[in-house]
């Protein structure tokens, strides 16, 4: 007799809050929001949208398919279920039911915060540990090429890498779940079920990497903003400081925005310009090749 199959929807929702970026979730924050694709619906992505709307009341605008998970132990009941994950960009909103609520991405990532330097998290627990494991060269090369050890640069890009190599080097919890590992979530970061965790660094690789070639940022942002909280946003998806000057220069050579006329008085000091999105720009434009101006460490 055959496995049974089904499939599930799950969303990685993102917005930025105060220069936080932030995750949609339920359960008290153990899961993203997700659900059986039912025949009733129309399809993949309206299905997505009903569940995440009957779970949380968060209507979304722009959804992209994020990629498909089809482990053989990623469900915890009998027959094999495959997963059809989706990125979308929101703007924080009020949200209920289904214990929802938004949560800093850093939260179950802490190591990937490095707007003001590396975290401590990392010298004090995960690379030591990470050392310990690598017995082999190539385990040892492995652990400099994608958390930035030695000669090596940190690549915000590598998210889903660093969590994969955590979870094989049994430094999760997720994994403990599996027999192996004894991961400190107070160290590592919070623990999701199932392999939401995973997915969720998925979304925050493709996110990451997508704003180096698409303005998708424009998304999260309100309707007028000041430079200032555009390179915030910037700066708390990448978790990388950007250089000021660049930046803007960045922004304006690629004409991705106008003045308002008017001023934003509540900035802690001066009065700044605020601006809007020209959504008539092509979408597709590049922005800076594929590099974020970053701030010199």
């Amino acid at each position: 007799m055959q496995d049974q199959l089904s499939a599930e929807l799950i969303a990685v929702i993102v917005a930025v809050t105060g220069g936080v970026p932030r995750v949609l979730t339920i359960d008290g924050g153990a899961a993203l929001p997700s659900g059986s694709f039912e025949s009733g619906q129309r399809s993949l992505q309206a299905g997505l949208r009903s569940w995440v709307e009957r779970q949380t009341r968060q209507k979304l605008d722009y959804v992209e398919q994020l990629y498909t998970f089809a482990d053989s132990d990623r469900a915890e009941t009998p027959g094999r279920v495959i997963s059809i994950s989706y990125l979308a960009l929101a703007r924080e909103a009020l949200v209920s039911g289904a214990g929802a609520g938004w949560q800093s991405w850093y939260r179950y990532f802490p190591w990937e915060d490095h707007r003001t330097g590396a975290p401590a998290c990392l010298d004090d627990a995960i690379l030591p540990a990470l050392h310990r494991w690598a017995t082999t060269e190539a385990a040892r090369q492995r652990v400099a090429i994608t958390f930035g050890t030695g000669d090596r640069p940190w690549n915000e890009d590598l998210s889903l890498q660093r969590y994969e190599l955590l979870y094989e080097a049994g430094l999760v919890t997720e994994r403990r779940r599996h027999g192996a590992g004894d991961a400190d979530p107070a160290l590592i970061g919070d623990a999701m079920v199932l392999d939401h965790r995973r997915i969720l660094a998925t979304g925050i690789a493709r996110l990451r990497a997508k704003i180096k070639y698409r303005p998708v940022f424009f998304e999260l942002m309100p309707e007028t903003f000041s430079l200032l909280q555009l390179q915030q946003t910037v700066e708390a998806l990448a978790g990388r400081r950007l250089h000021k000057q660049n930046f803007r220069r960045l922004i304006d050579a690629q004409e991705l925005v106008e003045e308002t006329g008017f001023m934003a008085q509540d900035t802690g000091g001066r009065p700044a310009k605020l601006f809007r999105y020209k959504r008539d720009v092509q979408t597709e434009r590049a922005i800076a090749a594929t590099r974020l101006p970053l701030a010199r460490s």
